[in-house]
């Protein structure tokens, strides 16, 4: 086994690489810890921390990741997607808790392109009679 894994997640146009190493639970996305990153959103630290939480890893691994595109909650999804394919990589075994979870299918998607000939993606310019 590698002594640190890469992998990397991604959601909409957000996009997070992810290095994990065995080590004592210290998370750090773009040189700040989970806390000050996501501030005081909470459900999406819990969002974060689902797969290391799911494979009883959560002390046992340090996370470095870098996040990019999106906003902060796709964000999110992405570096949850990237530490569990880098959970998979540490430990073949970690898949068949992960699978069922959910955790392991990218989330694919994305924001529907503008078609010609209308104001947004589906919606048409205001009907006018006369």
């Amino acid at each position: 086994m590698a002594t640190t894994l890469y992998a990397t997640g991604k959601r909409k146009s957000a996009i997070a690489k992810v290095w994990l190493t065995p080590g004592n639970g210290e998370m750090v996305i773009n040189g700040k810890t989970l806390d000050e990153w996501l501030g005081g959103h909470e459900t999406l630290k819990m969002k974060v921390r689902l797969p290391l939480d799911a494979t009883k890893q959560l002390e046992a691994v340090n996370i470095k990741a870098t996040t990019l595109g999106g906003g902060y909650s796709a964000q999110a999804d992405a570096l949850k997607h990237g530490i569990t394919k880098a959970l998979i990589q540490y430990e073949e075994s970690f898949r068949l808790i992960l699978k069922p979870m959910g955790l392991v299918t990218r989330d694919s998607r994305v924001v529907e392109r503008k078609k010609p000939g209308r104001k947004k993606a589906r919606r048409s310019p205001q009907f006018s009679k006369r």
